[in-house]
């Protein structure tokens, strides 16, 4: 059993999360879950997983059936969905968000990646403030990490940067991210770093995002028997 880091309803060591809220998205469908579901001594809340499992794999067939099928426009249209779903989600979470007056600005990024990490992805995750410009957290288990191959996982970047979108645009937070290693890979966590972003500094995870875009472009190509041309910097 993982013993170490939290989980949705765990408590952080920095005094100001405790008074740090909040919202679950999807309120009134977990509600009814709470009440209706849980308490019931047939459900066994590991079939939610398989569900959750299910689900994303679906995702990750259909972002490459289109890719496969249609190409760059195929890909541009499903990137661009996952990133109103997760743009959708963080406002139902932070739309109404409150932070605790001393609360620094290293210290809401990392709280509403603790939010986002715990409840929207369902991980056990482990953060650590490092400095006023620098936090750290590293995801213990997550629900992908047995049945995603590293590739897979580029499917939740893009629901990341839609969760990212409205945190720079709503909430004012002006952190960039980055993943360092992960348990796909064979690491044993999944770190990622958050630091504050300089108004002049290319988003380093939509920037990234991009290279594995085109990455998985380069595999449509070869399958498809066409030219790969190096792409023209901007």
């Amino acid at each position: 059993m993982i013993t170490d880091g939290i989980l949705a309803k765990g408590e952080r060591k920095d005094k100001n999360w405790k008074g740090t809220k909040f919202k679950e998205p999807y309120r009134e469908a977990t509600e009814r879950l709470r009440k209706e579901v849980m308490g019931r001594p047939d459900f066994d809340p590991a079939t939610l997983f398989i569900w959750g499992v299910y689900m994303s794999k679906s995702l990750l067939q259909v972002m490459e059936d289109v890719e496969e099928n249609f190409g760059p426009e195929g890909q541009r249209v499903v990137n661009e969905a996952l990133r109103k779903v997760g743009y959708d989600a963080a406002k139902q979470m932070f739309e109404d968000a409150t932070f605790p007056e001393d609360t620094t600005d290293i210290e809401k990024a990392s709280f509403v990646a603790t939010a986002v990490n715990t409840i929207i992805w369902t991980s056990i995750e482990k953060p650590e403030i490092l400095s006023d410009e620098e936090a750290i957290f590293d995801i213990l288990w997550c629900p992908h990490q047995d049945v995603f191959k590293p590739f897979d996982c580029r499917c939740q970047r893009y629901l990341v940067e839609g969760v990212l979108k409205y945190l720079r645009e709503k909430v004012n937070i002006t952190f960039d991210l980055e993943f360092k290693w992960i348990i796909p890979a064979g690491a044993e966590t999944c770190r990622f770093r958050i630091w504050k972003k300089k108004d002049e500094e290319v988003g380093q995870w939509e920037k990234y995002s991009e290279i594995l875009a085109q990455r998985a472009l380069k595999r449509w190509k070869a399958k498809k028997g066409l030219k790969i041309e190096p792409k023209k910097e901007k």
